[in-house]
C-alpha cells in the first residue's frame, strides 16, 4: 500500500513495524457539541484507511481517543475551555456535557458504519477518553522535567519548544518564521519563556482557578493540556512507535507538531512513521460556520431526507487529500448513486430464468483486485468506486444460483467491508409482494392488461418498481 506521508511530503510504501499488525492511531472528537460534518469526514476517512488496510491482508490495531478534558477554544494555552463553554451554555455540568455528546458521537459513527475502534478494551464503544489516561500523563510530565525538556510556572507546566531540534518538522515551519508571523500576539503568563511552549498541566490559578475538572499531581492540583492526551494514550495502549497517524490538516501545524515533540523528547524515539491528513469539507464552496448558516451535524441530513450512508458515499467520492465542496445538490447525487447500487444489489432477489451472462460474470471476477488496487494507491476511493460503472450499463435479467453466491460475496467484501456501504442486510420484498409480482407476471402473459397495471402500480406505491424482460420480470426499489 502506498500512502501520502506529511512528514515527508511523498508518497511511501507502507512498511509496518510489526509484520502482522499495523498500529492506527486516529484524533477523535472533543466532545462539548454535536460533531459536524467536517469533523465527520474525518471519521469516514480513517475508517476507509482502516478497511483497505484489512482488504489488504493486514490486521489493524486502530485506537481513536474522546477529548474530555483540556482542550481550549483557540487550541492553545489561552482562551475558554471547550468543556466549560458547553456547560455554561447548556447549564450542565462538564461531565454531563461530556457523556452527551460522547454517546452522540458514537450514535454517529454506528449510523455511518464506522468501525468502532479495536485496540482500547476498557470501554465497552472502544474509544479511549482522556480522563481515563491522568496517571499516565503525569508520567509523561515527570520524563519531560525531568530530561529538562519542560519547566514550571505558577500558572502551568510548559514543554519548551527550543529544546527539540527538529521542533516544527511536520509542519516544515521554522520556529524563527513563526515568531515574526505571532509577534504581536499576548501571552497571558509573564513567565512563559517562549510563545510557542505549550502546556502539559494547567495549574488551579490566575485564569483556570475555579476549572471544574482537576486532579492532584506532584506540583498541584490541576488538569492536563490538550496535546498531551494523544502521546499518553497512544503509549499507553498501541504503545510507540506506531505505523500510521491520522487527522485533519488543521491539526498539523500545532497539536500534532506537539505530540510529535512530547513523545520525541519523553521515550527518545518517533511517535508515527506515518502521518496522514485529510482535507476540509465547504459548504457552498464557503468555510462551514455557525454564523453564515452553513454549520450541519448528521441530524440536519437526516431531517431533510437523506441517509447516513448518502452522506458516507459523498464523501468518499472526493480523495481524502482534496477539499469537499458540500451542496444539497450533490449529496442528493449521492443519494441516487446510493440508490443504483441498491438496485444493482437486488438483483440478487430474482428468480427468473434468466441469465446475466459472461459479461457480467468475467466483471464480478474481475473487479475486486482492481478496486483495491486503487484503494492501495493513497486511498484512492473515488477510482475503485468508478470501477463500478460497467456495471450499470450490464443488462441483468437473473442470476443462475451458483453466480447468485459469487454476486453476494462481491456485494459483502468489495462494497461492504471496502467501501463501508452495506447494501446485503436491506430488508428483500416481503411474501405478499413476491405473490403479487408473480400474481402480476401470470396477468400479463394471459393478456389481463387492467389486472396487470392494478398490480404493477400497487407494487409501484410500495416503493416496488417492475420490468419486464423476455425471461420474465424482474424488480427493484423505487
Amino acid at each position: 500500500m502506498k500512502l501520502y506521508n506529511t512528514l515527508n511530503r511523498k508518497l511511501e510504501v507502507l512498511h509496518p513495524i510489526n509484520k502482522d499488525v499495523v498500529k492506527v492511531y486516529s484524533c477523535g472528537p472533543t466532545v462539548y457539541n454535536y460533531a459536524h460534518i467536517g469533523n465527520l469526514r474525518a471519521f469516514i476517512f480513517s475508517d476507509c484507511l482502516r478497511r483497505a488496510l484489512e482488504a489488504s491482508g493486514h490486521t489493524v490495531k486502530q485506537v481513536m481517543n474522546i477529548t474530555d478534558v483540556g482542550h481550549l477554544v483557540s487550541d492553545a494555552d489561552d482562551g475558554e475551555d471547550k468543556l466549560e463553554t458547553g456547560a455554561t451554555r447548556e447549564g450542565k455540568t462538564v461531565w454531563e456535557v461530556a457523556e452527551h455528546y460522547t454517546e452522540a458521537f458514537v450514535s454517529d459513527m454506528k449510523q455511518l458504519n464506522i468501525l468502532p475502534p479495536n485496540g482500547y478494551k476498557i470501554r465497552p464503544d472502544g474509544y479511549a477518553r482522556a480522563t481515563d489516561f491522568i496517571d499516565t500523563q503525569i508520567i509523561m510530565i515527570e520524563k519531560l522535567l525531568s530530561g529538562d525538556y519542560a519547566y514550571i510556572t505558577e500558572q502551568a507546566i510548559y514543554f519548551d519548544v527550543t529544546k527539540l531540534a527538529n521542533y516544527g518538522a511536520l509542519s516544515r515551519q521554522k520556529l524563527a518564521d513563526k515568531e515574526v508571523a505571532s509577534r504581536d500576539e499576548v501571552v497571558s503568563d509573564p513567565d512563559k519563556k517562549h510563545p510557542f511552549d505549550f502546556a502539559v498541566w494547567f495549574f488551579l490559578a490566575g485564569h483556570f482557578q475555579n476549572h471544574s475538572m482537576h486532579w492532584p499531581s506532584p506540583w498541584g492540583e490541576g488538569f492536563p493540556g490538550w496535546h498531551l492526551e494523544c502521546s499518553a494514550i497512544i503509549h499507553a495502549t498501541l504503545g510507540d512507535p506506531i505505523d500510521i497517524h491520522t487527522g485533519g490538516v488543521d491539526h498539523i501545524g500545532t497539536h500534532h507538531t506537539n505530540e510529535m515533540a512530547q513523545t520525541e523528547a519523553a521515550f527518545g524515539h518517533a511517535l508515527s512513521n506515518v502521518w496522514l491528513h485529510n482535507e476540509f469539507i465547504l459548504v457552498d464552496s464557503k468555510k462551514m460556520s455557525k454564523s453564515s448558516g452553513n454549520f450541519y451535524v448528521l441530524k440536519d441530513i437526516i431531517e431533510r431526507g437523506f441517509s447516513p450512508s448518502s452522506f458516507r458515499l459523498l464523501c468518499l467520492q472526493a480523495h481524502y487529500r482534496s477539499q469537499l465542496n458540500f451542496t444539497w445538490d450533490s449529496l442528493a447525487a449521492a443519494s441516487n448513486r446510493l440508490k443504483s447500487l441498491q438496485a444493482l444489489a437486488d438483483l440478487r432477489y430474482q428468480t427468473t430464468p434468466g441469465y446475466a451472462g459472461e459479461t457480467f460474470i468475467t466483471l464480478l471476477k474481475d473487479l475486486p483486485s482492481r478496486m483495491l488496487h486503487a484503494a492501495q494507491d493513497d486511498l484512492n476511493i473515488p477510482q475503485a468506486l468508478a470501477e463500478l460503472s460497467p456495471l450499470d450499463i450490464v443488462l441483468v435479467d437473473g442470476l443462475k444460483e451458483g453466480d447468485r453466491l459469487l454476486f453476494e460475496n462481491f456485494l459483502d467484501k468489495c462494497i461492504g467491508d471496502l467501501f463501508g456501504i452495506d447494501l446485503l442486510s436491506s430488508s428483500d420484498i416481503t411474501e405478499q409482494q413476491k405473490d403479487s409480482i408473480a400474481k402480476r407476471e401470470a396477468a400479463r402473459k394471459s393478456k389481463q392488461w387492467q389486472q396487470s397495471d392494478e398490480l404493477r402500480d400497487s407494487l409501484l406505491e410500495q416503493g416496488i418498481v417492475l420490468r419486464d424482460t423476455p425471461t420474465g420480470t424482474i424488480w427493484s426499489r423505487e
